[in-house]
């Protein structure tokens, strides 16, 4: 499986939805991934780094990549359960390689004009991506969006423009939360910093619904590479996951 995060507006919370996704697919459903990092400014990159230091956290495998990476994508593949893939805010080569590629791309916005202004361009890439790879799952989910009641107005004007242009939006969103960037910050998810909060839960709908999945458990289930994985648990015993340079 391979879900990009990606889309055209910098500053919507693509790297911070790629790096929740990845502890919630490792951490919490128990598959093996790589994060495949095409932003330039290496956010998730250096966040990944940084928490690969802390003992006290599941290590995420982590690659950098740019330009013609269809084939190097389809390797990874291969190798490991789910690919995510965090695609900075611009049109690029390896965006839009991902996309030709990927069976799920999440693509975020706020409920701004600004980011709504991108949305002739996005079509436009999904579009033809899709032409190439029809199984391609697009979805946006809505981001940053403000907590005041006054406030919801915009949220479903939002809403109601992305799904006027023929598009699934995920009926889960995320909020204007500090923990965000506190959990960036401190090298860690909002997962695992605070695991039965609000963010969390958000993370978990908009997880869950992309995916078609109602938990962690039928994600597991449905993505794992075969049945061994079951059957290792049935019997005690555990997987592990090399990295690249280690196949």
């Amino acid at each position: 499986m391979i879900v990009l995060i990606g889309g055209e507006k910098g500053g919507s919370g693509k790297s911070c939805l790629a790096q929740n996704l990845a502890v919630y697919l490792q951490v919490e459903c128990r598959l093996g991934l790589m994060v495949v990092d095409c932003d330039p400014q290496r956010t998730t990159s250096k966040w990944i780094q940084s928490r690969n230091e802390n003992s006290a956290l599941t290590k995420i495998n982590c690659v950098q990549m740019y330009g013609k990476i269809r084939d190097d994508l389809l390797s990874l593949n291969n190798h490991y359960e789910c690919i995510i893939i965090d695609c900075g805010g611009q049109d690029s080569v390896a965006l839009r390689a991902a996309l030709s590629v990927a069976n799920f791309a999440l693509l975020p916005l706020r409920p701004k004009r600004r980011d709504l202004q991108t949305l002739e361009h996005v079509d436009d890439l999904i579009s033809n991506s899709q032409m190439f790879n029809p199984n391609l799952e697009s979805a946006f989910v809505l981001t940053q969006c403000p907590s005041l009641p006054n406030q919801v107005k915009r949220i479903l004007e939002a809403r109601d423009v992305c799904q006027s242009w023929g598009y699934r939006v995920l009926k889960g969103l995320t909020y204007q939360r500090n923990i965000y960037d506190d959990s960036e910050e401190a090298g860690c998810s909002v997962l695992e910093l605070e695991p039965k909060g609000k963010a969390a839960n958000e993370l978990r709908q908009i997880f869950n619904e992309l995916l078609h999945q109602e938990n962690q458990r039928a994600i597991e289930i449905s993505y794992a590479h075969s049945a061994k994985q079951l059957e290792h648990e049935q019997y005690g015993t555990s997987r592990s996951y090399a990295s690249v340079s280690e196949r």
